[in-house]
């Protein structure tokens, strides 16, 4: 069975976030964008939460486990992750653009707050259908969905959407 696809405009991005800033309650001292699908998203929050500490997390899942049927039971490879004095004694708002799963921001999370962070958890879209953490969820969402999401940054536009006008 075929997952229902949706596509999100630039404006329904402006959007979500808006519906995410005034959510935020407490302060931050930096964000920890998980790469690439946070880079986005993180960007245009740090921009209005004012944000200027910014880290990055890149993590993994190995592939060859998945083919062997245990996906889900896969610990993540940190290919990227910022140095534990970096996190230690801060409150660190971790973005993604969509919680799905669960696993990578859980997995980012998680290493923060052992590190001593204070993590919360931010995404665009949080999808509890196929959460694999029952009952926790991100502190901050911008929508619930059901469905895969394609964001305006994942389309290709080709060649024939470059020129928006013609040429002289």
């Amino acid at each position: 069975m075929a997952r229902r696809q949706e596509l999100v405009s630039w404006e329904e991005v402006d959007r979500l976030i808006d519906h995410l800033i005034p959510q935020f309650s407490a302060e931050f001292d930096g964000m920890v964008i998980i790469t690439r699908g946070g880079i986005i998203p993180g960007g245009l929050l740090c921009e209005k939460l004012e944000i200027e500490d910014v880290l990055t997390a890149a993590v993994d899942f190995p592939a060859e486990i998945e083919r062997q049927g245990a996906k889900l039971l896969a610990w993540p490879k940190f290919i990227q992750f910022p140095e534990e004095d970096q996190l230690r004694g801060r409150h660190l708002l971790i973005v993604d653009d969509v919680w799905g799963s669960g696993r990578t921001i859980t997995a980012v999370r998680g290493r923060v707050a052992s590190a001593g962070g204070y993590p919360q958890t931010c995404v665009l879209h949080y999808n509890p259908y196929r959460n694999l953490f029952g009952q926790l969820r991100p502190d901050y969402y911008a929508a619930i969905t059901d469905a895969y999401i394609v964001y305006p940054w994942e389309v290709n536009p080709g060649p024939d959407r470059v020129l928006l006008d013609e040429p002289e």
